[in-house]
């Protein structure tokens, strides 16, 4: 490691750092789906955070016990100060999140629905889908 010396500037043994910090504001990127899941004995019931995401640019799919959440994310922030922009934050992507779960899901009677900006899923579980024992003869 070499030393520092008068003669060396602060900034060239930390670029990455003095870049970040010289940029005015960084750029915002759309967030990850934060899940919570839950089981009882008929169902799964799912919690999807999506921040910045519309019900019309959301999908579900469900394949055997497979289930995958995408969706288009938007945000839009802008600062007026004067009528003049002094900030305007805003990013658009795409998000999407899979998962597999113990038993297969009954996909013609799962239930979606969305509150508040959670998108609430209701995975019922197909009959005789479960893991059973399988004695050894």
């Amino acid at each position: 490691m070499n030393a520092l010396t008068r003669l060396d500037r602060f900034e060239d043994l930390m670029p990455e750092f003095f870049r970040r910090i010289s940029r005015p504001l960084a750029v915002a990127e759309p967030g990850d789906i934060r899940l919570d899941v839950t089981e009882n004995d008929k169902d799964y019931q799912v919690r999807a955070e999506i921040p910045g995401a519309k019900k019309e640019d959301m999908r579900v799919h469900v394949d055997g016990n497979f289930v995958s959440i995408s969706a288009e994310v938007r945000k839009d922030k802008e600062e007026k100060s004067g009528g003049r922009v002094l900030v305007r934050e805003s990013y658009y992507g795409r998000v999407s999140r899979g998962f597999s779960l113990a038993h297969e899901i009954d996909d013609k009677a799962v239930a979606a629905k969305l509150e508040d900006g959670v998108l609430k899923l209701t995975l019922p579980k197909r009959e005789g889908s479960g893991a059973r024992a399988i004695p050894i003869q």
